[in-house]
This record gives C-alpha cells, structure tokens and sequence, in this order.
C-alpha cells in the first residue's frame, strides 16, 4: 500500500512537467521598486495557451495585476515607453497601456496611437527555456514599428 503511494506521485510528475508558470521582470531605470513583470500560466498540460499576466509595480505606491489574455508559450511581449511616462505593451498584434504612477491605469488599444508607440524597452521572450526580459540595446528604437 505504501509503495503504491510513492508510484503515482512519480507517475504524475511528467505530467506536470509541461505546465508553465513562470515570470520575468523589466526594471524601469534599474531599480526594483519600479517594475513590470511579465506572468505566464499555463494550469493544464495539455492545453497550448498561456494565461499572460502584467504586474505594473512602483513600490511602495503601488502594485497591480492586469490580464494580457492568452498567448502561446513563446509568445514575444514587446515594451515600449511613450514620453509621458506610460507603457504601450504588444502582444502580438494586442496591444495595452499602461502606467506605473498609480497602477491602475489600464486599457486595450483598439489601433497604434497617432504620435507613435514610443521608445521599445526590450522584449520579453523565451531564451533556452526560460523566459527573460531582453532590453533594446540602441536605446534609439523606431517609433513606427
């Protein structure tokens, strides 16, 4: 009776194996009190979407939880910071704003805005496995993309 107790946690676990939850995180002028994170779950192996997350995080103000919809699990998040201080996130051809004075703030973007979408971050992606958050290294990306 025992053994049997010890063989189906063992029998369960490539199962579980497949399920993503995990997450990264982009620290704005490289501080972690002021964030954006990225969470991707994934609660049924079988199914190929994720569930994608954004925690928009200024510490000790605020912290906040908004919903991305689903995406595959390597589905690239693009960040991009417009000179007013707020965040154009793209997900695929979705896109979102936000902001990090109060967290609140949050919306779908039906269209890319008319002055352009800002300065891109980097870009949340999978490398080897792992999703990470990879900056933009000219720091003079195209506002027309």
């Amino acid at each position: 009776m025992r053994l049997r107790h010890l063989i189906l946690p063992l029998l369960a676990a490539p199962l579980l194996t497949a399920c993503v939850n995990d997450g990264a995180t982009y620290e704005i002028d490289n501080t972690r009190e002021h964030v954006l994170s990225l969470i991707r779950e994934q609660p049924l192996f079988w199914d190929s979407k994720v569930d994608l997350f954004l925690v928009v995080s200024r510490m000790p103000s605020c912290m906040r939880r908004h919903s991305l919809g689903t995406g595959s699990p390597v589905s690239k998040v693009e960040v991009y910071q417009v000179p007013s201080g707020a965040f154009i996130i793209k997900v695929g051809k979705r896109m979102f704003v936000t902001e990090t004075q109060t967290c609140e703030g949050f919306a779908k973007l039906s269209e890319e805005p008319a002055e352009g979408m800002g300065e891109l971050k980097g870009t949340f992606q999978v490398k080897k496995g792992e999703l990470v958050f990879v900056k933009e290294e000219s720091g003079e990306a195209s506002a027309a993309q």
